[in-house]
């Protein structure tokens, strides 16, 4: 077994989103060869409602998948098609925008006035980019979970990991994303099959993501040329992205720690983007803006 290499551990930053959401950006809207077939990963959690119930309100997307995992509080949303719904506590929906679709978002936070969830976003290959939409809606209920005999517990959301299958299907990416939780003290070996990219974000705890009998940190070049070992925890709000190999190891803290684990196969196409709508050249970026400008955006209706 080869051990994922640990090349860059870093902070999400603050970003302000939709009519005012205050929320924290992991990755997004830069170069993101090293996360592909990932765009974006955001963490909207907040205790303040006045930072987040201005909400998402209705805007476009064209040639991704988007992914919201609620942790707590809900989130309505309404779609161009018809579609409206809550996503609760637990809940998970998958949206496929393929061809177009305009629709909005509005958190509501739990009677503590706290809101917490995750939106991330996955490319579309260009042979799917203009699919039909289409939703994923998957209540808490029905999201396999598995406790291992240490105290490990694993959500699956998308993919196949520890012989459970997660609900999400046929999505483009082809991901595994699951939600891991190790307890203090204990270190976790997961499986990660080497062809794909892959990223934790760690949103409760900490801990160390390396062989536990390898030496700490990051391999960084210093000006001289050198290189050296940066030694770093990764904690609360922390972004670690990973080598390749066949498996993650976990060193929890004394606090436990908690974290989404995603991986994917790299798509390897031209990334052209204009905020939600995601395509491979600028041309096509181009017909899209003329499109929502004529009203000929949506090529499929609602019923």
């Amino acid at each position: 077994m080869s051990i994922r290499a640990v090349k860059q551990i870093v902070q999400s930053k603050p970003a302000l989103e939709g009519a005012g959401v205050k929320l924290r950006r992991a990755f997004g809207f830069g170069n993101t060869t090293e996360f592909d077939p990932f765009l974006l990963l955001d963490d909207f959690r907040n205790d303040n409602p006045e930072d987040y119930l201005a909400g998402f309100p209705w805007h476009p997307h064209r040639g991704i998948e988007t992914i919201t995992y609620v942790l707590a509080g809900t989130v309505a949303h309404g779609d161009s098609l018809g579609n409206t719904g809550n996503l609760g506590a637990g809940d998970v929906q998958w949206m496929t925008a393929g061809s177009g679709i305009l629709h909005q978002e509005m958190p509501k936070g739990d009677p503590q006035g706290r809101m917490h969830g995750f939106q991330l976003w996955a490319n579309l290959p260009a042979s799917l980019k203009m699919t039909a939409p289409r939703y994923q809606d998957v209540l808490a209920k029905d999201i396999p979970e598995e406790v291992d005999d240490d105290g490990t517990r694993v959500r699956v959301i998308v993919g196949d990991f520890w012989g459970k299958h997660g609900p999400v299907e046929g999505v483009a990416a082809d991901p595994n994303y699951v939600d891991v939780s190790v307890p203090p003290g204990k270190t976790k070996r997961l499986k990660v099959e080497t062809s794909r990219h892959a990223f934790a974000y760690v949103f409760a705890g900490s801990g160390t993501f390396r062989d536990a009998s390898a030496p700490q940190g990051v391999l960084t070049e210093q000006t001289d040329g050198s290189e050296t070992i940066r030694r770093e925890a990764a904690g609360n709000r922390s972004l670690v992205l990973f080598d390749r190999g066949d498996e993650v190891v976990v060193n929890a803290g004394d606090e436990g720690i908690r974290f989404l684990l995603v991986s994917g196969k790299p798509i390897e196409e031209p990334v052209a983007w204009y905020g939600p709508i995601v395509m491979n050249t600028k041309a096509q970026l181009q017909q899209a803006m003329e499109e929502l400008r004529e009203g000929t955006f949506i090529r499929t209706k609602g019923v």
